[in-house]
């Protein structure tokens, strides 16, 4: 499998570099989409369209259980500063976080499964919008799931690719691997004034500074120092000029958790130290957005997608995959069957490394077949355990 995916180099790379080229965001990938069905239907693969609103379904293999494989396919609203000849032609929009190497990689595992023997049916999902929500705070994964993806599947695997991670190695681990991610905004109230009198006004910018401080002691003095966790504050705003004491302040961040308890914890912390405010004769509005659920790699599933890497790869390129604070709706998927959601090394020997979301990301295209092979050896090895 290997050896047949080192031979599609050239097309996934082809593949991928169109896509970078071409980057669409979330629930608008129609080019993308299009591009995805007709790949598929030159390989005899015929693709439904439409499917979450802007996503592509495909199965391969005849009658018996589902294994699906999912890649996510849209862009980030990132201005690309790579320099690279494959430069997106979109400015302002850009493959960021490897969309264009996840859904040229599960392209790839279509190519290797199509004439391969199948016990069963693999179904491909190219899944649009991972990365924000729609106007009803639903993600692609929900959309998705609504429009029946995930119906009668009995496992579903997927991948990320880590710019960290060397070329060739992949990271696999079971439990919870990823965040649950909430985000808040905060409206601090108080009431406006000349800068030159503040004690005939309530001064929300002082208010807010005694917030923020309440907020940032939340991870060290509320939350259990065992219990992973991330509060972040991204934006304030407030006042238009220097001697205009404004009537209200605006701050927003993200909230990161790995389990109920502590998720519920930080909510409440939250409300608490926004309530200070009302101490000094303010008053605040608190909006918290839940995200998706943690991913959660199901303990079976990822020892058979680990066997298989270390069996494709070797077992010296096979690393334990451990918990981090970024987030994917993959958990979506993961939580309707069970699932393994694994990284795969990308990094640019010699270059320095660029995370994802970053203007400058790239990656190691060398890395393509590895993640095909696997992903198409795994589904297979899924598909003769689940009969």
């Amino acid at each position: 499998m290997l050896d047949q995916a080192h031979a599609l180099q050239e097309a996934l790379r082809s593949w991928r570099r169109h896509l970078h080229q071409h980057p669409e965001l979330g629930f608008q990938e129609y080019q993308t989409a299009r591009f995805i069905s007709e790949r598929l239907a030159e390989m005899g693969i015929e693709a439904q369209t439409g499917v979450g609103k802007t996503g592509v379904v495909a199965e391969i293999g005849g009658d018996g259980p589902i294994v699906a494989i999912r890649a996510d396919i849209d862009a980030l609203p990132i201005l690309e500063e790579t320099g690279a000849s494959y430069c997106s032609l979109t400015p302002g929009t850009m493959h960021a976080c490897g969309h264009d190497a996840h859904t040229a990689i599960v392209l790839g595992a279509a190519k290797l499964l199509k004439d391969a023997a199948i016990p069963g049916r693999i179904r491909l999902l190219f899944q649009p919008c991972e990365e924000t929500v729609d106007d009803e705070g639903k993600g692609g994964a929900d959309r998705m799931v609504e429009d029946g993806a995930m119906e009668g599947v009995r496992a579903v695997i997927g991948l990320h690719v880590d710019p960290a991670l060397p070329a060739g190695h992949v990271a696999v681990g079971p439990g919870t691997i990823a965040a649950a991610p909430d985000s808040f905004t905060a409206v601090i109230k108080g009431r406006g004034t000349h800068a030159a009198y503040p004690h005939t006004g309530i001064d929300p910018i002082w208010l807010a500074s005694q917030v923020l401080n309440a907020i940032y002691g939340l991870r060290g003095r509320q939350i259990d120092p065992f219990a992973p966790s991330v509060v972040t504050v991204g934006t304030i705003h407030g006042g238009t000029a220097d001697n205009i004491i404004p009537p209200e302040v605006t701050i927003t961040g993200t909230l990161r958790t790995f389990d109920q308890a502590t998720r519920e914890r930080l909510h409440a912390g939250l409300a608490a130290a926004c309530a200070i405010a009302r101490s000094f004769g303010g008053d605040y509005d608190l909006q918290i957005k839940r995200g998706c659920p943690p991913v959660i790699n199901d303990e079976a599933v990822t020892a058979t997608v680990r066997a298989e890497a270390a069996a494709l790869l070797g077992e010296d390129r096979v690393q334990r995959q451990l918990p981090q604070c970024g987030a994917d709706d993959f958990s979506v998927l993961a939580s309707i069957a069970p699932g393994c959601y694994f990284l795969l090394g990308v990094k640019c020997d010699g270059q320095e490394v660029y995370e994802c979301h970053h203007p400058r990301f790239d990656i190691d295209e060398t890395a393509l077949p590895v993640g095909a092979a696997v992903l198409a050896s795994a589904a297979l090895r899924l598909l003769r355990q689940v009969r």
